[in-house]
């Protein structure tokens, strides 16, 4: 029975042409698109070119730029969106560079010339750990997104409570001392909970103590903190919190300003 075409290309990339016309072939035969370079520079334009690359099989040593040069700078292509596994092949397999190889971020290696089954079994793994990081990825964003969804759900909930109970969002978020001082226009953006929060923050509180004292989870309030920045356009709690401070008129006339 043979093997199912893999969705997953293979870049091989070798300043010997012989090796990559060789290893491509053999791929190929195997069921796996390949495209080749003959180095580094001809391979980061082939991968930025082809967002079906998720293997990379390299040699070592190359002129100008080496493997391990390849793989950071690959690494640094649309990070934390798209990933690949590497493989290195080496014909001086010296311990020092191994072990540099490694740590840079290659997966396995392989001493020249390569024993091809024993390969090929090495890109059937790695093809199996990119599909599996893939996998988590995609679910660790769809459930991010719907964390989000539910946070926003919730806030409209109690926007919409607030209203019938005929409470202001200033007066529900904020005391007496608070109500007192004029907040910057940008915070008009925020529901009744995000300025809760927002001003629990402004009063040097922790995650854990705002979380405690509103009776939510300290998850929730680090969704709220992170919408309150983002709606308010400020950079992190010590701007959100200067900002929110009586008597701090250039941060207060910026904000406002904004």
């Amino acid at each position: 029975m043979s093997r199912p075409v893999s969705e997953v290309k293979v870049l091989v990339v070798d300043d010997q042409s012989a090796i990559v016309e060789q290893l491509c072939e053999f791929l190929k035969a195997k069921g796996y698109a390949c495209t080749s370079a003959l180095s580094t520079n001809e391979a980061i334009e082939r991968y930025v070119a082809d967002p079906a690359i998720g293997l990379v099989i390299c040699d070592l040593h190359m002129p100008e730029r080496d493997g391990i040069e390849l793989v950071r700078a690959l690494k640094q292509i649309n990070p934390g969106q798209r990933m690949f596994e590497a493989i290195m092949l080496t014909g001086r397999a010296e311990k020092q560079d191994v072990i540099r190889a490694l740590r840079e971020g290659f997966a396995d290696y392989y001493q020249k010339p390569m024993d091809l089954d024993e390969l090929l079994e090495g890109v059937r793994r790695q093809e199996e750990v990119l599909v599996e990081r893939q996998r988590n990825l995609s679910d660790l964003g769809g459930l991010n997104q719907r964390l989000q969804e539910l946070a926003d759900s919730v806030d409209e909930l109690y926007q919409d409570l607030e209203k019938a109970r005929g409470l202001g969002a200033h007066r529900r978020a904020g005391d007496a001392e608070d109500t007192e001082s004029e907040l910057p226009a940008v915070f008009d953006k925020l529901s009744p909970r995000q300025l809760e929060v927002a001003r629990l923050v402004g009063k040097g509180k922790t995650n854990y103590q705002i979380a405690c004292e509103l009776g939510i989870t300290e998850n929730t309030v680090k969704l709220y903190v992170s919408q309150v920045l983002r709606l308010t356009h400020m950079h992190n709690r010590t701007q959100l919190a200067l900002a929110l401070t009586p008597g701090s008129a250039p941060v207060h006339q910026r904000f406002t300003a904004h």
